[in-house]
């Protein structure tokens, strides 16, 4: 089967149509399927979605979800009986819990916060009902500080003005266990600002604020600018003696590279990264399932015109989602695209 079993029809011109959907769905908020929509079941054999409609829960509007979070809902509008959009929110955390109590119907996430979504742990009291539509691109994990700060490492950032990233966001869940693996306590040894991203950069700027964490994907676009325009007074710093520490939070950490290109740097920085994914609840038919996958994983080259990140999604990388349970209809998906 080819992404041409879900086609409706055929797109235009997507790039131009994505540029006026980003705008929309930043604001399409937390919409729910009507009660007919919701009742439609589709047959998982078919691989074709019911007509409805669909919230994606991104992130920030300035990062890499809610770019590629608009740019999969114009597909899956475009291509199949879907109606889809796509919504700025403080992300993974968040998606999470709001993708549990129906107010979202996909979400980006962390694969670090998915995972301790399922078992329970961090910021959830208890296993929560979702499952993984694939594994997509990889985040690097991104801190900057003022040159002038004196900081060349986490530790010492003690006693100093950080920004830990939007509130219940996975950017907040690692910077607070980047600092926790240094040594210091994210409530009581440095002075946290759980601002998103483009605060966290004006406070860097203007000198409010001595260094930003931030998990995304390569480039940000406001990275670009910051290293664009303040490339004399930013630096990242090497944060990679940490990654043991990472690791005995979550597996799923590794150490990975910001090539010096990504933002005009002398020298590539070692980093931690870690994988994101889409998920869903466990409750979606698998004929949904399947179709959404076949549309975003069958499409990768026009997604990858929205943004570079997009060409990491690999069906054969997809199903690489544990210890977050993959959805039926996606793996059967996967399957028909050569990639399990």
């Amino acid at each position: 089967m080819t992404s041409t079993t879900v086609r409706r029809r055929a797109s235009g011109a997507l790039v131009g149509a994505l540029a006026a959907a980003l705008v929309l769905t930043g604001c399409g908020g937390q919409q729910q399927r009507t009660p007919d929509e919701a009742g439609a079941t589709g047959d998982a054999g078919d691989c074709v979605a019911p007509a409805q409609q669909l919230t994606i829960a991104t992130g920030n509007s300035t990062g890499v979800y809610y770019v590629l979070g608009g740019a999969i809902a114009d597909l899956l509008s475009s291509e199949t009986d879907l109606r889809v959009t796509a919504a700025e929110t403080g992300a993974s955390v968040q998606n999470i819990e709001q993708l549990v109590a129906g107010h979202y119907d996909i979400a980006f996430s962390l694969a670090d916060t998915a995972a301790d979504a399922v078992e329970g742990t961090g910021s959830f009291s208890e296993s929560q009902p979702v499952q993984a539509l694939g594994r997509i691109h990889t985040n690097s994990t991104q801190v900057i500080v003022r040159s002038d700060s004196g900081i060349t490492s986490i530790a010492d950032m003690a006693g100093k003005t950080v920004s830990t990233g939007s509130p219940k966001s996975g950017t907040e869940v690692i910077a607070n266990r980047l600092l926790e693996s240094a040594g210091l306590d994210p409530e009581t040894d440095v002075s946290a600002q759980r601002l998103d991203l483009a605060s966290s950069v004006d406070g860097l700027r203007n000198g409010n604020i001595q260094a930003i964490f931030w998990s995304g994907g390569l480039p940000t676009p406001n990275i670009t600018e910051l290293f664009t325009t303040d490339a004399g007074s930013v630096e990242f710093i090497d944060i990679t003696p940490q990654l043991e520490g990472m690791q005995e939070f979550s597996a799923v950490y590794e150490e990975g590279t910001i090539p010096a290109e990504t933002y005009g740097l002398d020298e590539d920085v070692p980093t931690i990264i870690v994988p994101n994914m889409l998920l869903v609840r466990d409750d979606l038919d698998d004929a949904t399932a399947c179709a959404i996958a076949s549309t975003v994983w069958g499409n990768v080259d026009r997604l990858e015109q929205v943004h570079s990140a997009a060409g990491e999604f690999d069906p054969a990388t997809a199903v690489k989602t544990d210890p977050v349970p993959l959805s039926p209809g996606a793996e059967r998906a996967f399957e028909e695209l050569g990639g399990n």
